[in-house]
């Protein structure tokens, strides 16, 4: 099992990016994805998750209106779009995968299968 996360990088602060991550060596369409978070010497968050079909997305306060989760079951592909971008979003990111229907469960240990990791600096 594979997930490669890509699109981090420096932006300005009230900019966007766009991160995808695509996935490998699993039954991509009977996932809940979620795309993660952690900034140094914080735990790791939740930021945005997705459940099988794509119809229902979850969100914490701190990133709602300004980030879009989606998905391409045909592609096995998840993607993060960021807007509004705050200096406080500076973190790495994580896209994950889980095994259930719960897409409102963000606990990161119920998530089974994890990318690498890509940076996300935004700068004031």
């Amino acid at each position: 099992v594979q997930l490669q996360a890509s699109g981090g990088g420096l932006v300005q602060a009230g900019g966007s990016l766009r991160l995808s991550c695509a996935a490998s060596g699993l039954t991509f369409s009977n996932k809940v994805l979620g795309w993660f978070r952690q900034a140094p010497g914080k735990e790791r968050e939740f930021v945005a998750t997705i459940s099988w079909g794509g119809s229902r997305t979850y969100y914490p306060d701190s990133v709602k209106g300004r980030f879009t989760i989606s998905r391409d079951n045909a592609k096995n592909t998840v993607d993060l779009q960021m807007n509004s971008l705050k200096p406080e979003d500076t973190a790495v990111y994580f896209c994950a995968a889980r095994s259930g229907v719960d897409h409102t469960d963000v606990n990161p240990k119920k998530y089974n299968y994890w990318g690498q990791g890509t940076q996300v600096t935004v700068s004031s």
